[in-house]
């Protein structure tokens, strides 16, 4: 008799998720939404909602594809950005994240310093700082963003040195 706290682990339930049991599937999925809407909310703002249930939707879609169990967790959060930016896309809205998460205490209003800056820069510097944010790399920018590699370091230069310019007189 197992309770909820005692459910597999979701790399323990993605063999069986993989084949088809539904059961497994719908745990795998249970265990992962909260990683998946945290990044969702942090690209999307308002349609985080939505950009959950397109990424969870995406993922239970493309799982049987996924060749290699130990790459899962980098896989989700490919889909789940790929997913959040194309929410962003779809209902056209200038935000993007305003947020970057850190493991390491800050000063509080370091954060509003950082929400400020950011989001007074162009939505395209503010997807690309976010995605640099999650991990990816430039490659990996460019196939969610759907842009050559060199348009997406192009933009991540400039992001970055506006970014810069912008702290610089709030940080003063």
């Amino acid at each position: 008799m197992s309770t909820v706290s005692e459910l597999p682990s979701p790399l323990a339930l993605l063999p069986r998720a993989q084949a088809g049991d539904e059961h497994a599937m719908n745990h795998l999925l249970t265990g992962i939404t909260p990683y998946v809407a945290r990044i969702c909310r942090s690209i999307t703002h308002d349609d985080g909602a939505d950009a959950t249930q397109e990424a969870l939707l995406a993922i239970y879609r493309g799982l049987r594809s996924l060749r290699e169990p130990a790459a899962f967790y980098g896989w989700v959060r490919s889909v789940t950005v790929r997913e959040a930016v194309r929410t962003v896309k779809r209902y056209g809205e200038e935000h993007s994240c305003s947020e970057l998460e850190s493991r390491q205490e800050t000063n509080p209003l370091d954060a509003v310093h950082i929400s400020d800056v950011l989001e007074r820069l162009s939505q395209a510097h503010r997807q690309v700082l976010t995605l640099r944010a999650y991990g990816l790399n430039e490659e990996e920018m460019a196939e969610v963003l759907a842009l050559p590699v060199g348009t997406v370091r192009s933009r991540l230069f400039r992001a970055r040195r506006r970014f810069q310019e912008a702290w610089q007189p709030a940080a003063a």
